[in-house]
């Protein structure tokens, strides 16, 4: 008797996404993975999904769509202080899809499993009439007790932030026309996030999240779930070259770097005592991080100091998924 030839899914699978499974997704045979998380750790999981035409564009190149998905989940388990583990992945797209596109994306993924220590544990794969829909759950781990929330900054913690801010939405701005790059930077700021994967928060920052929907309303998130107020001093933002170049063309510029988002830094309340703590860990990880306010008593929500201390009137707080 012959065998059967396998279903067009189950051979896309196959040839595209087998290759990534790691110990656990039993070869993306079965329909669940069984794992055991390290000794005496705590799970961290967390979930991002992208949408063409939303979260990236349909001309970006496959790869770097793939590596975008898994990098903007490795910034959620940054800022939680999580180690990364292994992920779960969803792809939804229109029937029409080349199989070049599924081959680059799938590449673009291995690329960064080997960077990051992650492996694929499984998923599903479907059709949609489009745009192209994808969904990635990742897991992690921190000792037991130690995730760093959003909430936990208390009234003198100061705010630090990872990285600059506003090279992913100025990079957008480049990615649509509105505005020049001539080294590439900005552009590659906005495809390809920077996680800040292995700097150990954990013990040091009070709270944190990483900046995805824009900086002031990301940290009101913080001051939200904490009951506290913030001072941010906008003057104190770290902001690449290449962002500050852009203040000659780019309207409302220090507006769309402090809420614009696609940053995907990790933003922090760290108590004075810990602030040596952090410059360490800054300096092991090679990662930089930088004092930019002060969180204190106060009803919830974030104040934006100019030059002279003054209060700076934003029209927007950052982006909405709504």
């Amino acid at each position: 008797m012959s065998e059967s030839p396998l279903p067009p899914e189950f051979s896309l699978i196959a040839r595209h996404f087998r290759p990534l499974a790691g110990p656990g997704a039993l070869a993306l045979r079965d329909d669940a993975a069984v794992m055991m998380p390290p000794p005496g750790r705590e799970l961290v999981l967390t979930c991002d999904a992208m949408v063409g035409g939303v979260h990236f564009l349909p001309d970006d190149p496959a790869d770097l769509v793939g590596r975008k998905l898994l990098r903007v989940n490795l910034s959620d388990l940054a800022a939680k202080g999580a180690v990364p583990l292994s992920y779960l992945m969803t792809v939804s797209a229109p029937r029409t899809t080349p199989d070049a596109w599924y081959a680059g994306f799938a590449a673009g993924l291995a690329a960064d499993q080997a960077t990051y220590g992650v492996t694929l544990l499984g998923g599903d794969t479907t059709s949609t009439p489009g745009p192209i829909s994808l969904s990635l759950t990742i897991i992690g781990h921190v000792a037991p007790g130690q995730a760093v929330r959003r909430i936990g900054a208390r009234p003198g913690d100061g705010i630090w932030v990872t990285g600059t801010i506003g090279d992913g939405a100025l990079g957008l701005q480049v990615a649509l026309g509105r505005l020049t790059d001539p080294s590439g930077f900005l552009l590659d700021r906005y495809r390809l996030p920077q996680p800040r994967v292995g700097l150990a928060i954990c013990g040091i920052a009070s709270a944190g999240m990483d900046v995805s929907d824009g900086l002031v309303q990301d940290l009101g998130h913080i001051c939200r779930e904490s009951g506290v107020a913030a001072d941010l001093d906008a003057m104190a933002v770290p902001l690449s070259e290449q962002a500050r170049a852009a203040q000659a063309t780019e309207s409302d510029w220090m507006e769309t770097c402090l809420t614009g988002g696609d940053d995907y830094e990790v933003l922090m309340a760290v108590p004075p005592a810990r602030e040596a703590a952090l410059l360490a860990a800054a300096r092991d990880s090679g990662i930089p991080v930088t004092r930019i306010g002060t969180f204190h008593s106060g009803a919830p929500g974030v104040m934006v100091r100019g030059p002279g201390g003054e209060s700076l009137a934003l029209k927007k707080g950052g982006w909405s998924h709504f």
